[in-house]
């Protein structure tokens, strides 16, 4: 799709993974990075019109050579709009990344007081886990703690680290944002 050659990467046991990544965020709820987007959005901002601009813009990215695909739970239903696009099966070298710490809690409102909820507990990562797992089984390659700062503590909870470091043993690469 185009002439630009978008510079790879080795990240361990992944396949070459693009330099440049396509993050699901605008996309992936009503009110979010696509405020002020209104000409872009043109008011479709229901959950079926949102897909569906996701689902363009996928095959864009990874027609362009993108091969890096990020979300996380607090991107609305990012990962839902992922799992449910035709190409996440014709591109079995896609690596795809998602982050855990935020729960969307917008309920698809642009005018809801809250739309997200930090909790880096043991059971908030294990609840997000298993939602992400349910989404994307075995494409899940990254798992990163979204926005770990030194307030949550995230970084000293034991239980939270085991838990890393069983999800890393099965070959998950694991971090922090």
């Amino acid at each position: 799709m185009t002439d630009i050659e978008i510079p790879s990467t080795n990240l361990g046991p992944l396949p070459e993974v693009s330099r440049l990544g396509f993050g699901l965020a605008a996309l992936g709820r009503p009110a979010y990075l696509n405020l002020g987007h209104g000409t872009d959005l043109e008011g479709r901002r229901s959950p079926e019109s949102l897909e569906a601009q996701l689902h363009s813009m996928l095959e864009f990215a990874v027609g362009s050579g993108i091969t890096y695909i990020d979300a996380a739970r607090s991107y609305g239903r990012s990962e839902e709009f992922l799992a449910s696009w035709s190409g996440l099966s014709r591109q079995p070298d896609l690596v795809i990344g998602s982050k855990w710490g935020y729960t969307y809690v917008g309920e698809w409102r642009t005018d809801a007081r809250v739309h997200e909820e930090k909790d880096h507990s043991l059971e908030a990562f294990n609840r997000q886990l298993d939602e992400t797992t349910k989404l994307l089984g075995d494409r899940l390659n990254i798992y990163q703690i979204h926005s770990a700062t030194p307030e949550t503590g995230v970084l000293e909870d034991h239980r939270v680290l085991e838990a890393l470091g069983a999800l890393r043993d099965r070959g998950v690469i694991v971090g922090l944002t």
